[in-house]
């Protein structure tokens, strides 16, 4: 992974356009901004090996797969060397799609989604409370999610 990497300009319109839609052609960039297609193919390359880049996805709308149900759950630990056991079960999870492991009144502090709040219930008793790990946890329900964006290149 290259270190000394320095974006300008240039790198920057292009993580924007790509954050925007990853499948853009380069030969499209190239027009957008007025350069060559191979001079996007070789900044995007420097991005990736610099680790700006890690990979490209789709984004879904989860509640058009059922999943009506978010929240997040401050999560306190029995000691601080039962993380790592505790991500490790954790991670086990499909229902829990981030973790953190955080300053202040918890000691990871994960975001959930479920199809409902009995599907929400059955894992927060039976899935997350019952880590040996897991003195303690406080769950916060989202009631919605009014922004939602990338951090700015």
């Amino acid at each position: 992974m290259e270190t000394s990497f320095q974006r300008d300009a240039l790198d920057n319109q292009i993580l924007s356009a790509l954050m925007k839609e990853a499948r853009t052609p380069f030969a499209e960039l190239a027009k957008r901004f007025n350069v060559s297609a191979g001079t996007i193919h070789v900044r995007v390359e420097k991005m990736k090996q610099a680790g700006i880049i890690t990979g490209a996805q789709i984004t879904v709308n989860p509640k058009a797969l059922g999943y009506d149900v978010c929240c997040f759950i401050g999560i306190n630990l029995k000691s601080a060397g039962d993380y790592p056991a505790a991500i490790s079960k954790l991670n086990e999870l499909e229902e829990v799609v981030e973790a953190y492991y955080t300053t202040g009144n918890y000691s990871v502090f994960v975001k959930v989604m479920c199809q409902s709040i009995d599907g929400l219930q059955h894992v927060l008793i039976n899935r997350i409370q019952s880590i040996d790990e897991i003195q303690s946890t406080e769950t916060l329900i989202s009631l919605q999610n009014p922004i939602t964006r990338a951090v700015k290149p």
